[in-house]
């Protein structure tokens, strides 16, 4: 015979499955889901203001290095021709 109980469990979490469609559908939950998307939406932007401020300063460091490695060429290059005049 058919357990009474494990169809009613069935019967149960189909009728759930049911209920919760229905309010993943609902207005109030769309209203829900534009908020949370919104709001995400508003962190990226923060976010991204946030990389392009820390891109922009390490473009500084970088141009900045390089023109000390220059410098530095530069100098070496003045020190080797100094030795061969002496």
């Amino acid at each position: 015979m058919i357990d009474l109980q494990k169809i009613a469990i069935f019967a149960g979490g189909l009728l759930c499955g049911t209920a919760g469609v229905k309010l993943l559908k609902s207005k109030e939950a769309k209203k829900v889901y534009a908020h949370t998307t919104a709001a995400a939406l508003r962190a990226k932007e923060c976010v991204m203001t946030d990389v392009t401020k820390v891109r922009e300063g390490c473009g500084d460091i970088v141009a900045e290095a390089k023109e000390i490695n220059e410098k530095k060429s530069s100098e070496s290059a003045v020190e080797i021709i100094e030795d061969t005049c002496e």
